[in-house]
Parts: structure tokens; C-alpha cells; sequence
């Protein structure tokens, strides 16, 4: 689609490679707004006065004019369909050429377990650590990517995409919640 996906942050290089390593990486650019320290961020009005940035999504057109702004809690992700509609507004022909990202929920086995991800959540990890430490086979949907998937989690979640989030013969658990899935799981 000839979009360029930013990150900045107002922490120094080597916390955002550890950070970044902590993801499993990441597939775009994260630049330091650290020296002069917050000076992109204080432009763009999301500098707050402890010296942090707020969590702000710009999308910003090749004419450099601001075309949507996002600012939301720090603790909360933002919602990739509302991005995506936005760009659909902006570029021509983005609607077809985001086709892919939703996908025929067919696909996706009703019964045995199921874990919606994404690559980066660190619960995630955990969870597919404890599915191999305890031989449990699964099938991994990642919510990142398969849109129509991530919608189902939202609704789950009641609005919020939690993950993981596991469908295990038609119950869902939110989170990975350990006990619950003892329960269910490794029943003796």
C-alpha cells in the first residue's frame, strides 16, 4: 500500500533494541527521540510533563499532512481496523489490496485448542511454553494478521482484544490463565 510504519519512543538505543528483543523484533523501524531528550514528541503535542510520550498513532499522508490522530492509555493497543479504515479513507484501492487480512473464519478448527496470539505478547509466549512443557497440541491463530479472528476476540473480550485467548472445544478462556487451563487441560 506504500505506507511506511514508524515507532518513536523517548527512550535511549539500547532500551529500545532490548525492548525490541523482547518482542521477538520487529518488523519496522523504532527511532530514539531521546537527545534532545522528547523533542519529536514535544512537536507533536504528546510529550507529558514526567518526561514520557503518550501512546499516539499519527497517520500522516505523502503531502506530510496529519490526516488522523490517536492518543490512548499507554496500557491499552490500538485497534487495527480502525487504522486500516482510516487508510482506507486516504490511499486509493486500499480496500482491495487489505482483502487478505481478513480471512474466512472456516479456516479455524472448532474443536481442540486454539489460542489467538500475536507474535510479540509476552503472555503468549508463556502460554505456548506451558502447551509444549505439557505436550498439548494447538493451533495458533495470529490476531495481528487474520482480522476476522481478532474481531472474534474482541468480542470475547468484550470490546478488548485480550491475548492470548484460548477456544478450547467451544469455551473460551481469556488470558492465559494457568489454573483454568490445569482444570481443563490436564484433567487426571
Amino acid at each position: 500500500m506504500d505506507v511506511q510504519v514508524l515507532a518513536i519512543s523517548v527512550d535511549h538505543i539500547p532500551c529500545l533494541r532490548a525492548w525490541a528483543e523482547s518482542l521477538g523484533g520487529i518488523n519496522y523501524p523504532l527511532l530514539s527521540d531521546f537527545w534532545p531528550h522528547g523533542a519529536v514528541a514535544k512537536k507533536y503535542g504528546v510529550l507529558r510533563k514526567e518526561g514520557h510520550s503518550e501512546r499516539a498513532i499519527f497517520i500522516i499522508d505523502k503531502d506530510g499532512i496529519i490526516r488522523y490522530i490517536d492518543i490512548h492509555d499507554i496500557d491499552d493497543q490500538p485497534d487495527n481496523e480502525v487504522l486500516l479504515g482510516e487508510l482506507k479513507k486516504i490511499i486509493p484501492g486500499a480496500e482491495e489490496k487489505l482483502q487478505h487480512l481478513y480471512k474466512d473464519d472456516k479456516d479455524i478448527p472448532k474443536t481442540g485448542v486454539v489460542v489467538y496470539c500475536t507474535p510479540w505478547c509476552p503472555d503468549c509466549r508463556r502460554a505456548r511454553a506451558w502447551l509444549k512443557e505439557n505436550n498439548i497440541d494447538y493451533t495458533e491463530v495470529d490476531i495481528s494478521t487474520d482480522l476476522t479472528a481478532a474481531r472474534q476476540v474482541r468480542a470475547w473480550g468484550g470490546g478488548f482484544q485480550i491475548s492470548p485467548t484460548f477456544e478450547i472445544d467451544g469455551e473460551v478462556i481469556l488470558d492465559f490463565d494457568e489454573p483454568k487451563l490445569t482444570k481443563l487441560l490436564l484433567k487426571k
